[in-house]
């Protein structure tokens, strides 16, 4: 790692920590979390990221094709919910896509609910079974090679539970990224959070606060349900701010809605 990303790496670590946000005591991944509040607040300015009618200020990227080309009418709103739907769809073949929103942010908090509807697409890998996430801090869509699955991105990954056994949601993923839990860097692309299971097609909170290169919180339904820091590029570089987007990785799903509030830092 380059020398100023070392410091940068300190420095965000000491900002986390020193932070007067009440952050829960650091956890090594896989220990419990206490229940805590939801970092969401009422009477605050929440805004809607989605108007309830069309796809204003959201763009579609599909593996294989450019970026605006909403490939086989996937992404949609439909009844005033944004919608991942495959009724278009013969067979799913790889074709993965994402949905980002046009601005770029640093310190905020994002809420989304959301539900999954339907059966998955043929074809549609087994772990992508009633699957979607947020994926922030993400790369812009136009810097999206054609060919490419996952913008590099924090991924909140988002879950369904099957009939039987748990299977959290809000959890981590990593798309050419890494985060800190405690004082090590952690290179497995996927873990778990604390949650329940949601089975079913109830609606689910996911709240997420994001202080930029400092650290993000997950909660669920106001419960903290993971926490972490330093998120970072493969390479060390710390992220400061980046894209929002949503996935279309074959089950169909619907988000009630989609709201931001911009915080200080």
């Amino acid at each position: 790692m380059q020398l100023r990303n070392f410091l940068k790496l300190m420095l965000g670590a000491t900002g986390f920590m020193m932070s007067g946000l009440a952050w829960a005591e650091e956890k090594e991944p896989g220990e419990p979390l206490e229940k805590e509040e939801s970092a969401g607040k009422g009477g605050e300015n929440w805004v809607s990221l989605f108007n309830g009618k069309d796809l204003e200020g959201w763009t579609p990227k599909f593996v294989g094709h450019k970026a605006g080309e909403n490939y086989r009418d996937t992404f949609r709103v439909e009844d005033g919910f944004l919608t991942v739907s495959y009724d278009k769809w013969d067979e799913f073949k790889q074709v993965f896509g994402h949905l980002f929103y046009k601005t770029e942010y640093s310190y905020y908090r994002i809420r989304a609910v959301y539900r999954f509807v339907g059966k998955q697409v043929k074809g549609g890998p087994g772990w992508a079974l009633r699957n979607n996430g947020l994926m922030l801090h993400g790369q812009t869509v136009e810097s999206m090679k054609l060919g490419q699955d996952f913008p590099a991105s924090i991924e909140v990954q988002l879950l369904g539970g099957a009939e039987q056994g748990r299977r959290t949601t809000a959890n981590l993923c990593t798309p050419g990224t890494h985060v800190v839990f405690g004082d090590r860097v952690e290179k497995r692309h996927c873990i778990g959070s604390r949650s329940k299971t949601f089975r079913g097609d109830q609606w689910v909170t996911c709240e997420v606060e994001v202080r930029g290169s400092e650290g993000l919180r997950h909660f669920i339904n106001g419960e903290l349900v993971m926490e972490y820091k330093l998120p970072q590029l493969d390479d060390g570089t710390l992220i400061e701010k980046g894209t929002i987007s949503i996935q279309a990785e074959s089950h169909p799903t619907q988000f009630k809605s989609i709201e931001i509030l911009e915080i200080e830092k």
